[in-house]
């Protein structure tokens, strides 16, 4: 498993071009606050270089892939094995980031146990569904006319 982890710009994320989201992901804090970061350092320290360094950034990063995932912080609850899947039944590898400091990346634990339990509650209904069809009649009655 390749551990090294590389900086991109997050266009996805971006507000003018994504360097400051691709640092934050990179360093995996929360967006808001490299941006405020770099105006606080650009008004107060060094405008023109703060500017520079910008502009130098954005033509030298390369744009983050589809498929690179955001660096984790905190603590990571994924599903092992072949992922979730949504209801139009496409493979998805949702992850619930949760952070523990406020300037991490990620959904506050609330909100994440309140994401997890939704997920639960919808596997227990699918759950329920296919339980209720293996157990009917009509489950039955296929399955003796697929035998034929």
């Amino acid at each position: 498993m390749n551990t090294t982890k590389a900086l991109y710009r997050d266009t996805e994320h971006a507000r003018i071009a994504g360097v400051c989201a691709g640092v934050a992901n990179y360093f995996g804090i929360e967006r808001w606050l490299v941006r405020i970061l770099f105006v606080t350092g650009f008004f107060l320290l060094a405008g023109p270089f703060m500017l520079v360094a910008y502009i130098a950034c954005w033509f030298i990063l390369d744009k983050q892939p589809l498929n690179q995932p955001r660096a984790a912080s905190g603590f990571v609850f994924q599903q092992s094995g072949k992922g979730w899947r949504n209801r139009s039944g496409e493979q998805s590898s949702q992850k619930v980031e949760v952070k523990t400091k406020v300037w991490q990346a990620g959904e506050p634990p609330r909100q994440a146990f309140h994401d997890i339990s939704k997920r639960f509650s919808d596997a227990e209904h699918r759950l329920r569904k296919m339980e209720k069809y293996v157990t009917s009649k009509e489950y039955q009655l296929n399955r003796e006319i697929s035998r034929l």
